[in-house]
């Protein structure tokens, strides 16, 4: 399952004091349906901006978003819309301390209101997927930071989302750890078939791509496809 993405002339600036500051200006772009697509850009460049704009965590000040036929400015009940539609994985995996791994990967289906033992077993599944079927009593603080990213993972798709949004989703691991998260990810997203933007530093993880998208001061180039 996957969905298409566009934007049309999105701006989005903060204030800082008495000074305004554009972060994204007039940006356009088309993901096709099961594409994955690397965002890259200096840092301040405007990549997580336009990832939050995309995940509807955060509201354009000009321009429209659509995911699928969906605009976004118009969906109501966002919170259920982006349990439903959208995987999030973040650098930092954002897990519950309190909970093991298993109830971290159940929670999109319990917000959701899906039977719990169709929660617990599907979690079950993903966590046993990406080589955690021992660990899945465990809470965050007794993994590793790849075990950690790679629940997190399995967050993200514990409810097929057709869109996956990953924010550096290899920043905070070694090299090892990362190459198995990325892997990991590129492998259940070719199987799925969800399309996935993804921001990143790193240039290697990029070209694992289909499409780069380059942002530098707020303004997106012509995409380079590989």
């Amino acid at each position: 399952m996957s969905v298409t993405i566009r934007a049309e002339g999105v701006s989005k600036s903060y204030r800082d004091g008495a000074r305004r500051v554009e972060v994204l200006k007039h940006v356009n772009l088309h993901v096709e349906a099961g594409e994955r697509v690397a965002v890259v850009g200096p840092s301040g460049s405007g990549k997580s901006t336009l990832l939050h704009l995309l995940g509807a965590l955060d509201s354009a000040d000009s321009g429209s978003i659509f995911i699928g036929e969906r605009d976004l400015s118009r969906v109501q009940g966002l919170a259920e819309f982006r349990n439903r539609t959208l995987g999030f994985v973040f650098q930092f995996h954002q897990l519950l301390p309190d909970f093991t791994a298993l109830e971290n990967v159940m929670l999109p289906g319990r917000i959701a209101g899906k039977l719990p033992r169709d929660v617990q077993r599907r979690a079950g599944e993903l966590l046993a997927e990406v080589g955690l079927e021992e660990r899945m009593d465990h809470f965050p603080n007794e993994l590793s930071g790849g075990e950690r990213q790679r629940v997190a993972l399995c967050r993200a798709l514990a409810l097929d989302p057709p869109l996956l949004l990953a924010d550096e989703p290899t920043g905070n691991l070694d090299p090892a750890s990362g190459e198995q998260v990325l892997a990991l990810l590129t492998a259940l997203q070719e199987r799925m078939g969800t399309t996935v933007v993804m921001v990143t530093h790193n240039p290697e993880i990029a070209r694992r791509c289909g499409k780069i998208l380059h942002l530098d001061q707020g303004i997106l180039a012509e995409p380079s496809h590989l």
